[in-house]
């Protein structure tokens, strides 16, 4: 298991839907949230990409030299970037970095942003440019010169003079829940993201991507993007996703959700069937709430509970064939740290070993009158923490 953190490059805040407890998007800030998820132990970060959003490639290599260890999750985008511009964006992103680039292949699913982005293509049409460009991509990466002519692209002699470190390419990473989505995955794909559904349709998803790639002689590998809110207990928990809406109303669930219908994307469909735009009932599944996908586009759910029901969705998650978990918070930097601090001890992952060995030298924890070392206490499951 692999765990994720976000970049929220469009902003944060303490609350949804509201300027109150708002934080602009800074350097400074970002270069932070950056540090704390390199220093947690988190495998990677997903930086967001479009209109509402600052560029995800000079935001993350703005970031290279700030971190150490973790891999940035950068966009490329078919049909807005070219094939072999975006080839050489990439390996050169690679090779700064010492081999941290991991490519979010986005074909996009909002008709009126691509539009305003030269993008006039239909649903369909979006997927077999897709297609074409990573068709294109991937031999350009792996050192061939391309020769191509597609229903929407024409190389001639595209060619990549400096290779990426990784070989034959930084690894691809797409989400697409649509049949067409799932085709291209199953063609290119190396990770397959699925915004976060209840177990039973997240398996269906697995199934049906295994089965196409296996047509295709592949094998794919899954990764989840969900939203976490851990606390010590449960109550705590339910209480802060309960906080992080507190000035969302109804006419502001009904705009985004009008904004919401005119996109063609598929997987946007199945997030706001979740909900279906009412408060009702949120908890769609054990621990699994829709609250975030009222007003938000893209992932709208999370995962919310004390660290041990969260590492056991978790779990059930792995169990399906989930490896990678990119998870946010609201506001990113604290919930980072935690994330790191009740959510990781749970899970099996790398970042454990090395916490463990460097707390010999460093414990978590101030000392005790300048002598003795803090010890650890764990809260019990159900039981209250006191405040």
């Amino acid at each position: 298991m692999e765990v994720f953190w976000f970049i929220p490059t469009h902003g944060d805040s303490r609350y949804l839907g509201t300027a109150t407890g708002g934080r602009a998007f800074t350097y400074s800030y970002m270069r932070q949230i950056a540090q704390a998820a390199d220093e947690l132990g988190f495998a990677g970060a997903l930086l967001p990409t479009g209109r509402s959003c600052e560029d995800s490639w000079i935001a993350a290599s703005s970031l290279i030299a700030a971190t150490q260890r973790l891999r940035f999750l950068v966009a490329v985008r078919p049909g807005i970037m070219s094939p072999a511009v975006a080839a050489r964006m990439a390996a050169t992103f690679d090779r700064l970095s010492n081999g941290r680039l991991l490519v979010n292949v986005v074909t996009g699913g909002d008709p009126v942003e691509l539009a305003g982005d030269g993008l006039h293509l239909s649903h369909s049409e979006r997927y077999k440019l897709t297609d074409e460009f990573l068709t294109v991509w991937r031999e350009i990466m792996a050192g061939e010169t391309v020769d191509f002519s597609g229903d929407h692209l024409e190389i001639n002699e595209g060619k990549l003079l400096y290779p990426p470190i990784q070989q034959p390419h930084p690894p691809l990473y797409f989400g697409g829940s649509s049949a067409a989505g799932q085709e291209v995955a199953a063609k290119h794909i190396d990770v397959y993201l699925t915004w976060g559904e209840a177990p039973q349709q997240v398996a269906e998803k697995i199934r049906q991507v295994r089965e196409a790639a296996a047509k295709h002689g592949r094998t794919v590998r899954f990764g989840i993007r969900l939203h976490v809110i851990v606390r010590e207990t449960e109550k705590e928990a339910w209480e802060a996703a309960n906080e992080l809406i507190k000035y969302v109303d109804d006419d502001m669930i009904a705009a985004a959700q009008r904004t919401f219908a005119r996109f063609d994307s598929e997987g946007q469909r199945r997030m706001t069937e979740l909900h279906g735009g009412s408060r009702g009932s949120l908890e769609i599944s054990p621990n699994l709430w829709a609250g975030v996908g009222l007003v938000r586009g893209g992932a709208g759910t999370a995962l919310v509970g004390d660290p041990a029901a969260v590492a056991a969705r978790m779990k059930e998650y792995t169990d399906l064939g989930i490896e990678t978990f990119i998870m946010s918070g609201y506001p990113h930097l604290e919930e980072a740290y935690r994330v790191a601090e009740l959510l990781f001890p749970h899970l099996p992952l790398e970042a454990n070993k090395k916490q463990e060995e460097s707390q010999i030298i460093s414990p978590f924890g101030e000392i005790i009158a300048n002598s003795y070392y803090p010890e650890k206490k764990e809260v019990a499951a159900g039981e209250e923490s006191i405040s």
